[in-house]
């Protein structure tokens, strides 16, 4: 590995780990569109799975909810992994330039989304079967894309988890979308040692860029960092579903 293909790496993940300081996720997103831009995009998957499942097992474990969230959020949980799995497919065997355009699509519907913010609540008899759909959706386009949010985010912020509660949800939901990614790519022959080596050495710059970003997010509006964020994303969106056309 040369020189200065590690110090864009690290300036990649130290990125990524400073969005996911300030606004509790982002990590994957940021490293998946910043990466997929100079690489195809079954590596850049290799090459986030150990950062994104340190950080978020971090995530996952920062209070006292993680036997309710999982005895709750299981059957998504479940239907994530069967469709990340399943669909990881897609990742390798598209053509590089259309799985760039879905990740570009990915990352637009997401941002924008988050922009407009919309308030609404799922009742409990609705939970127990869109909890399921939506796992299964997530995780198919988690297979095809490496990306994660969608629709699994707004899906868990409309569960009424107290603000604790909802940033372990989250970090369960990463976390099994992380494990399942990487079970996917390997079964198909597309995460080796090398890249898993690659992958271990960018956890330093991953919690570096996370411990700063929690010691900004009380400096800082959130608010507006966020905003910025999802505007970037949006950009940066745009030039990958721009790929199949220049």
């Amino acid at each position: 590995m040369s020189e200065q293909l590690y110090i864009y790496l690290s300036l990649v993940f130290i990125l990524a780990g400073f969005v996911k300081g300030v606004t509790g996720m982002g990590l994957p997103t940021v490293a998946m569109g910043l990466l997929g831009m100079f690489m195809p995009l079954p590596i850049a998957a290799a090459l986030l799975v150990i950062p994104s499942f340190v950080t978020n097992m971090l995530q996952l474990f920062t209070g006292p909810s993680v036997r309710l969230i999982i005895s709750r959020l299981w059957l998504m949980m479940l239907l994530i992994v069967a469709g990340t799995v399943s669909a990881s497919s897609l990742l390798i065997t598209i053509n590089p330039a259309w799985s760039a355009f879905a990740l570009g699509v990915a990352l637009i519907v997401y941002a924008a989304f988050a922009l407009v913010s919309p308030s609404f609540t799922v009742s409990q008899a609705r939970e127990k079967w869109l909890s399921p759909v939506i796992g299964g959706v997530t995780g198919i386009i988690t297979g095809a894309t490496g990306v994660f949010v969608m629709p699994a985010v707004p899906f868990l912020q409309s569960l009424r988890f107290s603000k604790d509660e909802l940033v372990q949800a989250l970090g369960l939901s990463f976390t099994v979308s992380t494990v399942a990614l990487a079970v996917g790519l390997y079964l198909h022959d597309a995460f080796r040692v090398e890249q898993f080596s690659l992958s271990f050495l960018s956890i330093l710059p991953a919690l570096v860029g996370m411990w700063l970003g929690q010691k900004v997010r009380a400096r800082i509006s959130a608010k507006r960092f966020r905003q910025c964020f999802l505007l970037f994303l949006i950009v940066l969106g745009m030039e990958l579903i721009s790929r199949p056309f220049v």
